[in-house]
């Protein structure tokens, strides 16, 4: 085919959509159906209607080819394991009764089993649930939910493409199942794989699917000889199958790197690449392995994960650079639209000449038509939108917002002496356990407690206006006294005021801070049914004025049992915003380092003996490939060191990650020099604490007892368990008692009895430890 002719060709496509509806309907059904205020049709019900609504929605901005499959009840990778019949033994009566149920039991877990393990998809904030695989894993093929959601959009007149998670993914992402050696290789049961999606895409070819998807994201990390060996063995064999539809393998977040030559040699029909990360890189890998003869491209161009608009000039160069390297040209989002929010337009509270610099999928999806359309028909064609697209960057190019030339000054002021505490730990520790008087096994909690209804409620009364300020304070005064007094009664000795006026770990910040842009209705999914409004970091970041200290304060007037100031740490700040683009991410890390140090050392002056700044996302941010580990990690624990390294030796920094592979990052951990850590641990049964100890990790550590995103009560001896699996690897001075997370998403009821029996099971261990 002709550059010319590749060029008229080209169409438009996502690989994903937002799920959850514009109202967030799907997360109000599904919990309704957990609370049996919804039944099992009427959550059905409600799904197909998004469905319909998502691709009614793609087909009428014009994009040609629509994702099936993407849509999922909780995540796409528990989809996938239902997809290949690898249900964990635990979980296999409960699918058998009923699948709905099973289904939930295996991500959410129940009172008698435990759910599947849970960890961060790639580098972003999506989690996903963890496939359990071992030497007697079976798969068996079961493709009804794929060939019905296919079925339902060829009825409906579009043009689908069913969405898979590929073999190779789907197996690195696993690991060995409980009781099963911990070094077995989940890559081992390929062979016994591939025939199953040869099943998967022999049905999907009988029910109509013209083309494919095969999402191999895995494939952008570092892999040995032997993984791209089996990339190159199971695309040699799917691609030779005679009963299937078209593949397109797809990628995202990273570029290929090694696996491209591996992907462009093998008998599939297309490839879909990520242009927006590492583009330059993709493009000249491209071009070495002699571009895609005969192949379909799918360019990546607009931004899947962020939320700036598109430079569509520029896109327009990438797009034409690569007409002369594949049979046929498509265009769409780098990754699944999954990671924005749905609509730009409905975010009222902004000023509207920034809100041009903004695009969610909505408007993503309407940049990828206008593309798609400069390529076949020339920029003449789409004139319009490339003025107005040139005029929207230049606005924010210029805009005072962007940038502060006193917190520009303060940052590149910073010195190494700012990031460092003036005593080393061993030190320290000396003076916090004087001035905290702890015992062995200390007990607390991550920080938050339950959001009530009637929270919620407090807050919708005070934004219409049914309460003033005052009255609204009174609330949260009241819920504050009640969290103090349920700790104290409870036997916790390190206390939390509960957050009770939190939205949210980094909204609540980021609305205080200037530089920042709240949403009202961008809603993301985090997981399951939890959903977050990443905020915009716009400008240049500084801190007008104290954000925590009061509440902080008042809860300490309450006990005499030290309350944790609670802080939100840099580097989550800025990967659980929508980042800026237009500046190195380690500049901003310092920004919003400064701002948070501002708040640590007024914490301190007001009397705050302990202060924990949570970094849950220092494992997620990590870059996907290991030569860009270093760059990273040294930025990252330097602002962790500067939001924490201007306090006195007796003040007690704690620092808090969840659901993330530590591993990779223990020096890391390490180097940020806090006094104590929490971790999750309960999933994975006390993982990290052995990788810890490995590492020989010299400070205090509480992996988690409890895991807090399953509604299961722990007992007393289940956590005491734990308990007694961490002293194996951290003694007991160094040893503390905590939950795996916050306890926002759980009830009063689960929360009483969980605290209960973690504080009964410190004390039982307490008295079997010989200092005791």
């Amino acid at each position: 085919m002709t550059t010319k002719s590749a060029a008229a060709a080209a169409r438009s496509t996502v690989y994903g959509y937002p799920r959850q509806g514009q109202g967030r309907e799907l997360k109000k059904a599904i919990e309704g159906y957990w609370k049996g205020r919804v039944t099992a049709d009427a959550l059905t019900a409600t799904a197909a209607e998004l469905r319909r609504s998502n691709w009614r929605e793609l087909a009428d901005a014009g994009i040609d080819e629509v994702p099936t499959g993407d849509f999922s009840y909780y995540d796409h990778v528990l989809d996938t394991t239902v997809l290949v019949g690898a249900i964990p033994e635990r979980h296999r009566a409960a699918v058998a009764a009923d699948a709905l149920d099973g289904y939930f039991a295996m991500a959410r877990g129940t009172q008698e089993v435990a759910p599947l393990e849970m960890t961060k998809w790639f580098d972003t904030n999506y989690h996903y649930l963890v496939p359990e695989l071992g030497p007697d894993t079976v798969f068996t093929a079961n493709p009804a939910k794929q060939t019905a959601e296919l079925t339902e959009a060829l009825e409906l007149g579009h043009t689908p493409r069913p969405v898979l998670v590929g073999p190779v993914t789907y197996l690195l992402l696993a690991k060995p199942a409980p009781g099963v050696a911990a070094d077995f290789d989940p890559l081992t049961l390929l062979d016994r794989l591939l025939p199953v999606y040869a099943e998967i895409l022999a049905a999907l070819k009988a029910a109509g699917a013209e083309w494919v998807q095969l999402d191999e994201p895995a494939l952008v990390q570092d892999r040995t000889p032997a993984e791209l060996n089996a990339a190159a063995r199971a695309y040699r064999e799917l691609g030779a199958l005679t009963d299937r539809p078209k593949l397109l393998v797809a990628s995202y977040f990273d570029r290929l790197g090694e696996a491209l030559s591996v992907l462009a040699k093998a008998p599939v029909d297309g490839l879909a690449l990520d242009f927006t990360e590492s583009a330059a890189a993709n493009l000249d890998d491209l071009a070495a392995v002699g571009g895609l003869p005969g192949k379909r491209l799918v360019a990546g161009v607009v931004n899947g994960r962020n939320i700036w608009v598109n430079n569509l000039e520029k896109s327009l160069s990438t797009l034409g650079t690569l007409l002369g390297l594949a049979d046929r040209v498509d265009v769409a989002a780098s990754s699944s639209l999954l990671h924005v929010p749905l609509d730009a337009a409905l975010e009222r509270d902004i000023d509207p000449q920034i809100l041009r610099w903004l695009a969610f999928a909505r408007q993503k999806t309407t940049e990828i038509v206008t593309l798609a359309k400069g390529l076949a028909q020339g920029t003449a064609a789409i004139e319009g939108e490339l003025s107005a697209n040139r005029a929207a960057l230049a606005s924010r190019a210029t805009s005072p917002i962007t940038r502060d030339p006193a917190v520009r000054a303060r940052s590149e002021a910073v010195t190494d002496a700012d990031a460092r505490r003036s005593q080393p730990y061993g030190q320290r520790t000396v003076a916090q356990r004087e001035r905290l008087g702890l015992p062995f096994l200390p007990t607390t909690t991550i920080g938050s407690f339950p959001q009530t209804d009637e929270l919620r409620v407090a807050r919708a009364d005070l934004r219409a206006g049914r309460i003033d300020t005052a009255g609204y304070e009174d609330r949260i005064r009241a819920e504050i006294a009640e969290v103090i007094s349920f700790q104290e009664k409870t036997g916790v000795d390190v206390l939390v005021h509960g957050e009770p006026e939190r939205n949210d770990m980094v909204q609540y910040f980021a609305e205080q801070l200037t530089g920042y842009l709240a949403l009202r209705h961008g809603w993301v999914q985090s997981y399951g049914t939890r959903y977050v409004r990443p905020p915009v970091l716009a400008g240049d970041i500084s801190r007008p004025e104290p954000m925590t200290v009061r509440w902080t304060t008042h809860a300490q007037s309450l006990t005499d049992r030290p309350v944790k100031g609670m802080l939100t740490g840099p580097v989550t700040m800025l990967a659980w915003s929508f980042v800026r683009d237009d500046q190195p991410l380690a500049d901003t890390a310092r920004q919003v380092a400064l701002a948070l140090r501002d708040e640590v050392n007024d914490l301190e002056a007001a009397g705050t003996a302990v202060i924990q700044v949570d970094e849950p996302a220092l494992r997620e941010t990590l870059p996907l490939r290991a030569a860009d580990h270093a760059d990273y990690l040294a930025w990252a624990t330097e602002a962790f060191r500067v939001t924490t390294g201007g306090v006195a030796p007796g003040t007690q920094i704690h620092t808090h990650m969840c659901y993330a592979e530590f591993g990779d990052i223990v020096q890391a951990i390490d180097d940020l020099d806090a006094d104590v850590i929490s971790l999750e641990a309960a999933r994975s049964h006390m993982q990290v604490a052995h990788e810890l100890a490995a590492h020989g990790y010299p400070r205090e550590a509480g992996p988690g007892v409890w895991d807090i995103h399953s509604p299961r009560v722990p007992s007393a001896e289940e956590a005491a368990r734990l308990l007694r699996t961490g002293l194996k690897a951290i003694p007991a001075e160094r040893l503390w008692v905590n939950p795996d997370c916050g306890l926002k998403t759980r009830g009063w009821a689960e929360t009483r009895a969980s605290l209960e029996n973690l504080v009964a099971a410190a004390r039982t261990v307490r008295g079997e430890l010989p200092e005791a």
